[in-house]
């Protein structure tokens, strides 16, 4: 574990202490202030620094300035040291030294690093204590600390304040303003937004327009975003954000019309823009033409980075082109590209997903040599890996590495070692790992508990897996409806319907939205127990909620008519969903095959049979084991021709495993 290091001491004794009994001839060096600021913006140890600030405050050789103060608050900011921070303000107070405007600015962006936008605040309303009067610069810092932390309802009314203030709100205040709409998806209050910039001549600039189309971009609303392109004169990052959201949506073609209209506007595409194409290529494993757009963006002098070649690494790693994606690696090098952590991260994904887990940790090596130590995201990836292979003895030896290396693990690195320790039946250690978790300022997510939850699921023990899910409700955490899914289909396996009906009801008093899983879980469970109309009504419920019902449904349904004998409602019943586009696979056939063989209806089956070929599926061996068994313990020599001609038609059983 990273060892913290102390806290500075606030106390700050001004009261100088005078020895009459000194001699009267000694001299006290006296000390400038230029010579004070270079020992403090010169010492790199925060605590040294104070404690020289400190001495300096209780001898006779220099009264401290504001700048003195200003100096020292800075440093003991950038470490969040914020209790030092407000005793200092509070000591300039006392002594009578004025505080400036950038002390307070400093004040508030500490803070804002530190997330504590609250605090923030607070120290904002204590400025006019100290007779400083709130500027634009300062009410632009305060709101940028309460949007990094999404606090929306705070920023409304100090916007409201700062107009009642009558401190005219600038371009940076809107563009943090339409950064808050956008993020809370008030796309229409933002384009109000923009007009009252207009109103109040305040031109919007290329941040303002980037803001407004990443976000129409996000909310799908694709034209909106291209409308609003064509409506202004958009610099370069304008269109790469429109198109970034082509992109994502997949409209490739479009991507490129935008690229060329830049070109016929005479404006030149960046890095940002060619490596935005490619990575969309990439992720479409289209990689010759991806590799087209990378000799297109050589050729007009554009230099590929780090994120170009990361991007067509993690392409062919994808693909499970571990070859190729090293060549990607080593281009990096020959391009003088220094890959950073990012990059490492990629390459030990992709070795890890590919199956090179000794390659993977040789990794980490290389970046502690290169001066690139590796972070949590990079001990999770690799303790993934070892999740995933089912060895806890190397996914502990790596936890051992990254906590020695003192590097503090998060949420992810715990929840993947909660993982291989439920895969390995260590519930208990799971459990404990868990529970330590908030002890080190690192509380468990609802991904943890639904990671604890899924193995003692998948192990039977649905009891532990019902008090953890009580436990997580008891301590404030919220489940969400992948937890219910996994209680849900175990209680069913278990037969334990009671508490399964008791879950469903309470996800509908949390209002929690059901998914397609949870549908096909509780469709499935009123099947097994035979309850085909309370599955039907279940359905309904399904449709009326917009939710397409897939294979799964289809077949859990079949199946459980076929059970009961039911088999022409079953028939029906893929027909009418057939109708609505949810088409009968192998298993649907076979099922109905396997009922009319049972009702010796072996001539229908055989009707089913060549409707199965003819929609381009191929029976199983389950499916010929029905059929072959069928036809011959009954000696039926119409079904015997009609194998016969399925044979003679050039069908080779031997492909299919018969």
């Amino acid at each position: 574990m990273k060892v913290r290091k102390p806290s500075v001491s606030v106390l700050l004794n001004t009261n100088v202490i005078c020895d009459h009994k000194a001699d009267p001839k000694s001299k006290t060096t006296v000390l400038r202030e230029f010579d004070v600021l270079k020992r403090l913006r010169c010492e790199r140890d925060t605590i040294v620094g104070f404690e020289y600030f400190k001495s300096v405050a209780n001898s006779n050789s220099f009264k401290h300035t504001s700048l003195t103060y200003q100096t020292m608050i800075e440093k003991l900011g950038r470490d969040n040291e914020m209790d030092g921070v407000q005793y200092l303000l509070q000591q300039m107070k006392l002594d009578g030294i004025s505080c400036s405007e950038d002390i307070f600015i400093c004040v508030i962006k500490s803070y804002g690093r530190a997330r504590a936008a609250e605090l923030a605040l607070k120290t904002f309303y204590r400025m006019q204590d100290f007779g400083v009067k709130p500027t634009v610069k300062i009410y632009n810092h305060v709101l940028d600390a309460l949007l990094s932390e999404n606090r929306f309802q705070m920023i409304n009314p100090i916007y409201n304040n700062m107009k009642k203030d009558g401190v005219e709100p600038n371009v940076f205040t809107y563009n943090i303003l339409l950064k808050a709409l956008c993020k809370n998806k008030r796309v229409d209050a933002a384009h109000k937004l923009l007009v009252e910039m207009y109103g109040k001549g305040c031109s919007p600039d290329e941040v303002s327009y980037t803001t407004m189309i990443s976000s129409l971009c996000q909310l799908g609303k694709l034209e909106e975003a291209r409308e609003l392109v064509m409506r202004i004169n958009p610099a370069v990052p304008s269109y790469n954000a429109l198109i970034n959201g082509l992109c994502q949506e997949r409209k490739i073609k479009d991507a490129f019309l935008v690229i060329r209209e830049m070109l016929n506007k005479e404006m030149d595409p960046n890095v940002i823009t060619y490596t935005t194409i490619i990575n969309a290529l990439c992720e479409g494993e289209e990689f010759k033409l991806a590799f087209t757009v990378l000799a297109q963006m050589l050729r007009r002098g554009c230099d590929p980075n780090i994120h170009t070649f990361t991007s067509l690494m993690k392409g062919f790693f994808n693909k499970g082109s571990v070859c190729e994606a090293l060549d990607m690696w080593n281009h990096m090098h020959n391009d003088d590209c220094r890959p950073g952590v990012i990059a490492y991260n990629s390459l030990i994904h992709g070795l890890c997903s590919n199956g090179n887990l000794k390659r993977a940790i040789t990794v980490i090596e290389t970046m502690e040599i290169n001066g690139c130590p590796p972070n949590a995201t990079t001990y999770s990836t690799l303790i993934h890996g070892f999740s995933e292979t089912g060895d806890v003895e190397g996914a502990a030896n790596m936890w051992n590495r990254m906590i020695t290396s003192g590097c503090h693990p998060n949420a992810v690195v715990y929840t993947c070692m909660v993982d291989v320790l439920c895969k390995n039946s260590l519930f208990s250690n799971a459990h404990c790992l868990i529970e330590k978790m908030s002890s080190e300022n690192c509380p468990p997510n609802v991904v943890t508990f639904n990671t604890f939850i899924k193995g003692l699921c998948n192990s039977r023990r649905v009891d532990w897996a019902m008090n953890v899910f009580h436990e997580m409700k008891n301590q404030g955490y919220s489940p969400n409806v992948t937890t219910y899914n996994l209680l849900l289909d175990s209680l069913y396996k278990e037969g334990n319907f009671k508490d399964t009906f008791a879950l469903v009801n309470e996800m509908s008093e949390r209002k929690i939205d059901l998914n397609l899983v949870t549908f096909n879980t509780v469709i499935y469970g009123l099947c097994y127990v035979g309850m085909i109309e309370e599955a039907l009504a279940f359905l309904g419920k399904m449709v009326v909620n917009g939710i397409s019902l897939d294979i799964i449904t289809l077949n859990t349904v079949i199946n459980a008519y076929c059970k009961e004998g039911k088999v022409r409602t079953a028939i029906q019943f893929m027909g009418n969903l057939a109708a609505e586009g949810c088409y009968p696979d192998t298993i649907t056939y076979t099922s109905l095959i396997y009922s009319l063989c049972e009702q010796h209806s072996l001539s229908d089956a055989m009707v089913f049979l060549l409707k199965m070929l003819n929609d381009g599926l191929s029976p199983n061996f389950v499916t010929w084991n029905i059929l072959v068994r069928t036809v011959f313990s009954k000696t039926d020599s119409g079904a015997v021709c009609t194998l016969d001609y399925i044979v003679g038609n050039g069908y080779d059983f031997r492909t299919h495993n018969t």
